[in-house]
């Protein structure tokens, strides 16, 4: 039976992985509140005239981008196994999106201050050594400035204290990197504005490329949870 005194937030990890990428931050909250629904969890709703699931998500994710470690957190009326949760969401949720893991909230969102992202790119006409060797040259610079945009118009950062590259690997025209950078409310760096400012200034432009997000961290390096 459900008690509207017991609320307790559950943060359940998920996999976004495939043609899924494309759908937008939105339309994923709305996607993920319908399976919530179908589910038959007993999730909480905000009170007023329009009821709604209490659905967050700690880190939204960059359209075209997949992941290995997302969350997401809602609150539950009654106690559940954490692994029904998982298993009754799996069993309503589409293609591409699956859960992992869920556990009552630790960790506030304020916590993230990084992420890694697998990235690969592909290069017509240019070998991916050659690629990774001018790349090298811009973000070891003494700056390296980019146009950020946000609510209040644009403006330049340095970004170079903000990211690194933990391992290159190249390979006939295939570049794989990992890259680790600023994320969370303090500071939010899309690798692809990072890319797109190398691109711009050294005319080195992936003709495709696939940007995986897999790890989310606080400010010690240790993974949100």
């Amino acid at each position: 039976m459900e008690n509207e005194l017991f609320k307790v937030t559950v943060r359940v990890f998920y996999r976004k992985l495939g043609r899924i990428k494309y759908i937008s931050h939105l339309d994923m909250v709305r996607c993920i509140s319908r399976a919530l629904k179908r589910s038959g969890l007993p999730v909480w709703h905000t009170l007023g005239f329009h009821p709604h699931v209490y659905l967050t998500f700690a880190l939204p994710l960059a359209l075209g981008y997949e992941s290995t470690c997302e969350s997401m957190d809602f609150r539950l009326t009654r106690e559940l196994p954490m692994e029904e949760v998982v298993e009754r969401l799996n069993a309503v949720l589409p293609e591409g999106v699956r859960c992992y893991r869920a556990a009552p909230a630790g960790q506030k969102p304020e916590a993230i201050a990084w992420a890694d992202y697998e990235i690969t790119q592909e290069f017509d006409g240019m070998e991916a050594a050659e690629a990774a060797e001018k790349f090298a040259a811009w973000r070891n610079r003494e700056t390296v400035p980019v146009v950020k945009k946000g609510k209040k118009g644009e403006r330049v950062i340095d970004a170079k204290p903000h990211f690194s590259v933990l391992e290159e690997r190249a390979e006939g025209n295939t570049l794989r990197f990992t890259m680790r950078a600023a994320a969370g409310n303090t500071l939010n760096l899309n690798p692809t504005l990072l890319l797109d400012a190398f691109a711009a200034e050294e005319g080195v432009c992936a003709d495709w490329m696939r940007v995986v997000r897999t790890a989310v961290l606080d400010g010690e390096f240790r993974p949100f949870e």
